[in-house]
């Protein structure tokens, strides 16, 4: 069987170390564009999706809270115009 000859192999050596920097370079581009993003953001003083979430999670809950309270006042108010006309 004739052997393969040596330019192949360092053609193989020379493609996987390039795919390597590749590699390499773009995940440090990913993390260059990643940290621009952020820094972009914070310029912006946009909120992040969890933090927007559990405001509104919050605001809900006082919503809730408020509405039973106007329902406790308004009962309230109706057994006191009840007292007062019983008089």
């Amino acid at each position: 069987m004739a052997e393969r000859p040596r330019i192949f192999d360092d053609l193989a050596g020379m493609a996987g170390g390039a795919i390597s920097a590749l590699s390499g370079l773009r995940e440090e581009i990913e993390a260059m564009v990643r940290a621009r993003l952020d820094e972009a953001v914070r310029r912006m003083e946009l909120v992040k999706k969890d933090e927007f979430e559990a405001v509104a999670e919050m605001a809900a809950t006082a919503r809730a809270g408020q509405e039973a309270a106007e329902a406790r006042i308004t009962a309230l108010e109706a057994r006191i115009a009840a007292l007062e006309t019983a008089r």
